[in-house]
């Protein structure tokens, strides 16, 4: 009767591995960020040519609701998402009234 071998995990390796498709995920989310972005900062200029406000309260309550529900769905806390919607809006508005003031 042999053994079969019981093949070593080095969790260094594992460490290292996850780290290593976390910076690729960090990577991507920069790059994403900055297409939103630019997108984002048309509006602003859109919206400053034909004096609209900068914030639109009813859309970003259905952009709300829209990413919790694509977070539940994802497993992720629906209020963290809400959170990262809010903190990224405050950014667009700051943006769009910038664009709006020259």
């Amino acid at each position: 009767m042999t053994d079969s071998p019981v093949a070593a995990v080095d969790p260094r390796e594992v460490l290292a591995g996850l780290r290593g498709s976390i910076d690729n995920i960090d990577a991507a989310l920069i790059f994403l960020l900055a297409e939103r972005f630019k997108a984002t900062k048309q509006v602003g200029v859109l919206k400053a040519q034909y004096g609209m406000p900068p914030s639109d309260p009813a859309r970003e309550e259905q952009q709300i609701a829209r990413l919790k529900r694509l977070a539940a769905e994802a497993d992720l806390d629906p209020e963290f998402a809400e959170k990262w919607f809010n903190f990224v809006v405050a950014e667009v508005i700051r943006h769009h009234t910038a664009a709006a003031s020259g």
